[in-house]
């Protein structure tokens, strides 16, 4: 079942009101007495919904282009031990610069899956929150953890993994100090452990039922990479999706990310439970991976959204990039049909939307949605003589932003941030990998 791709019009308005689309369809939206109204001319734009992040780990900003040319495993083994000095202010700038940059790609709603606690490192679930506060996208941080360290046959060190006791806790409390399950909701909750090769069995079977308790979604890394396989059948005697499987992890509740080993019968059951996909494909070539089997997800029903994850796996860190990687990885998969350029859009839309659990509500331009979208603008020398908007879109490099609401809230104008400093937000960044190396080196 491939993403159901909606009515376009070559020429037509939106309408926003108190935040949700009052209108939309062909030809000038007509007059509006008695009305204060802003009308913004969008001659030589596209308008899209707002693009939607599955994945990501926003921390990472401050360790980008480390162990360059490793795969998953050992560039986890190099990289541990650098975020283990991490604290609140490092999440608070990485977190504040990393969604400012995703918006500036045309990302109106975006994830983020936290696992690194280190001890006494402060309070870093609410310096996310109130980071994404600042900048105005809608943010979804899952409450992350890892409790199987080197000692007990996991790969991260001792140091940085919590008990699990401790770990589920804290993954309630988060939960109770800050999801809000509201329709416009800027601020969802939900229960991340890390990985099968970071995480306990009894962990990940727990924080399913406080989930599912809390009327949450989960979510976790599966299926990323070979070496991940060959722990799970060492281990657990099966593959990574029968053992989430096992656990309760598999239903229409969860969303997992990467999802590039995939053998038929995984595909088939994440489609039979409506288990969704965040498709990170820069960050699968950039840690030579592979490449998700984005066509047969689909076919088989399973939501897939795009994903851009962590900056230290993939320093580009932008979700409007990922629309072309996406088709150019599903076309070296399986040739030239695999994805078509709507299909790409409709992922980083809708498809996104339906991984967390938001497609009611958002990733869509229907009437009664809330008003988060992304106007681009197609007439400068990068896209001028594509006919084809959406081609221009997702082919050729990513158009300069004119425009991106959240809620009917201005985020970017012309290209430039209004939610906050670019400068000042590269500053805090740059303070912040300073002062972490100091730390490492020490």
């Amino acid at each position: 079942m491939a993403p159901v791709v909606g009515e376009e019009y070559l020429d037509g308005h939106v309408v926003v009101r108190d935040g949700r689309i009052a209108a939309v369809g062909s030809g000038h939206a007509g007059r509006f007495s008695g009305e204060q109204v802003r009308m913004i001319d969008a001659t030589g734009c596209l308008v899209t919904p707002g693009l939607v992040n599955t994945h990501h780990h926003l921390y990472q900003w401050a360790t980008r282009g480390m162990a360059v040319d490793k795969n998953l495993f050992d560039w986890l083994v190099e990289l541990y031990p650098v975020w283990a000095h991490i604290d609140a202010p490092l999440v608070e700038a990485t977190t504040a610069a990393g969604l400012a940059w995703l918006a500036l790609s045309g990302c109106t709603m975006s994830m983020d899956h936290h696992y690194v606690y280190p001890h006494d490192a402060g309070d870093l679930f609410t310096a996310q929150v109130e980071a994404a506060q600042r900048i105005g996208l809608r943010f979804h941080p899952t409450r992350g953890s890892m409790d199987l360290g080197q000692s007990r046959g996991g790969l991260p060190p001792d140091r940085i993994v919590e008990e699990t006791d401790a770990a589920l806790a804290a993954t309630e409390d988060a939960i109770d100090r800050w999801h809000d399950p509201a329709p416009d909701s800027k601020l969802r909750v939900a229960v991340a452990p890390c990985s099968p090769f970071s995480v306990t069995s009894r962990l990940m079977t727990e924080a399913a039922e406080l989930a599912r308790r809390k009327g949450v979604r989960l979510h976790t890394h599966l299926a990323e990479t070979v070496e991940e396989e060959e722990f799970c059948r060492k281990t657990h005697d099966c593959t990574p999706t029968e053992y989430a499987e096992r656990l309760g992890w598999l239903g229409d509740d969860v969303w997992l990310a990467h999802g590039v080993h995939l053998n038929s019968d995984a595909i088939g059951r994440l489609g039979a439970t409506g288990t969704g996909v965040a498709h990170c494909p820069s960050s699968n070539g950039r840690l030579g991976a592979g490449i998700a089997p984005v066509r047969q997800l689909l076919d088989a029903g399973a939501p897939v959204g795009l994903g851009v994850d962590g900056p230290a796996s993939q320093e580009a860190g932008r979700l409007g990039d990922e629309l072309r990687q996406a088709l150019l990885a599903a076309r070296l998969r399986g040739g030239p049909a695999s994805l078509t350029a709507r299909e790409a859009l409709s992922m980083a839309t809708i498809g996104g939307a339906r991984c967390l659990g938001r497609d009611k509500e958002t990733g869509s331009i229907e009437k009664g949605k809330l008003a988060d979208l992304a106007v681009w603008r197609l007439d400068g020398i990068g896209q001028v003589g594509i006919d084809d908007p959406v081609v221009a879109l997702v082919y050729g490099a990513q158009p300069p932003l004119e425009l991106l609401l959240v809620g009917g809230e201005t985020v970017v104008r012309h290209g430039e941030l209004q939610t906050g400093d670019a400068d000042s937000l590269a500053r805090g960044v740059r303070r912040a990998h300073r002062q972490l190396m100091k730390r490492v080196r020490r």
